[in-house]
């Protein structure tokens, strides 16, 4: 397997994988082909994808808040899943994101995702409960 950054010309395989991964996105807007090419060019080095034999089997983006670096939209093509795909992409981002500085990583999970919840926990990450998550969109594709 070898992880490499994702460059707009992977967009087709990127949303095949998230589709194939059950991932939702917004292809109207935020996940738009448009969209992702503005966020890959302002960050290059936050978009990695886990190739085997020149096929995307797992997706992550990452982000920064400057104080905090966030692992986000980590997918893996359901049929790599359990091969270590997704932890070898958590420690690729964490250390893509001490490379910028940071030092704290963060996830959010949805509360149903038990199997992402697991791999984080044995990854070293602290589940906090007691943290709300608010969120105001301007609509329902960003």
């Amino acid at each position: 397997m070898q992880i490499r950054k994702l460059t707009i010309d992977d967009y087709d395989e990127i949303v095949s994988l998230w589709w194939r991964a059950d991932l939702p996105f917004k292809p109207g807007g935020r996940d738009s082909r448009r969209a992702l090419e503005a966020q890959i060019g302002a960050n290059p080095d936050f978009f990695l994808g886990a190739f085997e034999d020149d096929h995307l089997v797992g997706t992550v983006i990452l982000s920064s808040d400057t104080r905090k670096g966030w692992v986000n939209r980590l997918a893996v093509d359901p049929s790599y899943r359990r091969r270590g795909v997704a932890k070898a992409l958590i420690e690729e981002s964490e250390k893509t994101l001490r490379g910028h500085g940071l030092r704290i990583f963060c996830s959010l999970i949805e509360g149903s995702n038990v199997a992402s919840k697991a791999l984080f926990k044995k990854c070293g990450y602290s589940e906090y409960v007691d943290i709300s998550y608010f969120t105001k969109r301007d609509s329902d594709e960003v």
